[in-house]
């Protein structure tokens, strides 16, 4: 086992268990008031990591060659499932339409797209490493398929899940090595995509406005801002130690999505600075291990693949911890591994599972020989 598959083993699975503390400690007191056990909302969270851990570890068994052969059945499966948002399954929250109800339970299949378009992406520039000199081979067809399937996103509402796929296609991209000007027409096109989506919006027009609004404007709280101000005063209650494991305030009714996309704003209350520099910390563990098993993989496929994957756990755990922290207007992001939502967790381990099974195939690193036996290979 190299050291890059135990730190990313170890630092996904210290998240998952972290974000199941906080999910009980800021689920249980709602959950009693409207009528159930506390343990319920926190059971379901912890039924799907029962499920996604194993499968992270059965994932890395299976070889490269399979992810391969995989990339395009994963990738039309996924924008299949995401494509029946718009039949009568669909279900409809905060104007974006991007869950399915399935059997009563809530599915978002977006979060699906996220690996299925790294592993698609990797193969896409793998197959074309010789070629990818020349900007026709590294667009087509990247570019037009991996938009059809960013689209059928978008086309649902959801500008945070289309952010991060865009990032997710750009650090694909940099990690096959394709010259710095090839970027510039995706850049163009999302920033162009973006920017019409959100200000042609009316709701996201002013959650962006928002953001220069002072916290003492009435009309902002009581509308726009008012997640945001509680998520900022949360934070602002925990100090440096914080307020102790379930003793925040916010969570009672005061900041929706406690358990959701403000997870983080509860961990800096109950935990306070030192928590959220363990959560950071531990992004940043994740992170490093990737990094290496990038720079040390002599295949462009897995390099690839895990630079899309990696830009996508850490610019949604960046955005998340922006939207609490009030830098970026609320974008409906999950921090990935710790909010509340079975589909979200389960594919970000799925996710790490890929990641796993690419550990498996890095080169032992060189042994040195002790002094004085420099010839003995060679007799």
């Amino acid at each position: 086992m190299s050291t890059e598959f135990a730190l990313i083993a170890s630092s996904s699975l210290l998240l998952t268990l972290f974000g199941l503390v906080m999910i009980l400690s800021a689920s249980s007191a709602n959950a009693v008031d409207q009528g159930k056990g506390p343990f319920s909302i926190v059971l379901l969270q912890a039924l799907v990591a029962a499920v996604g851990v194993p499968l992270m570890f059965l994932m890395s068994r299976f070889p490269v060659r399979f992810w391969k052969r995989m990339a395009w059945p994963l990738l039309i499966l996924s924008v299949g499932a995401q494509l029946l948002v718009y039949t009568p399954l669909g279900v409809e929250n905060d104007g974006n339409t991007n869950w399915l109800n399935v059997g009563g339970q809530l599915l978002q299949p977006s979060e699906f797209i996220k690996l299925s378009l790294a592993i698609w992406a990797g193969f896409i520039l793998w197959r074309k490493q010789a070629l990818l000199t020349r900007w026709q081979h590294v667009f087509i067809p990247l570019l037009p398929v991996a938009f059809l399937a960013i689209g059928s996103v978008y086309g649902g509402g959801d500008l945070g899940t289309s952010m991060v796929l865009f990032l997710l296609l750009l650090g694909a991209m940099f990690f096959s090595g394709v010259r710095m000007r090839v970027f510039l027409l995706p850049l163009l096109i999302i920033a162009a995509a973006v920017l019409l989506f959100a200000l042609t919006n009316e709701r996201r027009r002013m959650l962006i406005f928002s953001m220069f609004s002072s916290q003492s404007d009435t009309s902002c709280y009581l509308t726009t801002c008012y997640q945001q101000v509680h998520a900022v005063w949360g934070m602002a209650n925990g100090g440096i130690f914080g307020l102790g494991l379930g003793n925040s305030r916010e969570k009672y009714g005061w900041l929706p999505a406690a358990s959701n996309d403000y997870i983080f704003a509860i961990v800096g209350e109950e935990l306070g600075l030192i928590g959220c520099a363990l959560v950071l910390a531990l992004f940043v563990l994740f992170a490093v291990a990737v990094f290496r098993m990038i720079r040390r993989t002599d295949d462009l496929f897995v390099r690839v693949t895990s630079g899309g994957i990696v830009v996508w756990i850490l610019s949604q755990a960046l955005i998340n911890v922006g939207v609490v922290l009030r830098i970026f207007p609320v974008l409906g992001v999950p921090l990935p591994f710790m909010s509340q939502g079975g589909t979200s967790l389960l594919s970000v381990l799925l996710a790490c599972g890929v990641l796993l099974s690419f550990a498996r195939t890095l080169p032992a690193p060189a042994q040195s020989l002790p002094a004085g036996r420099s010839g003995s290979l060679g007799k």
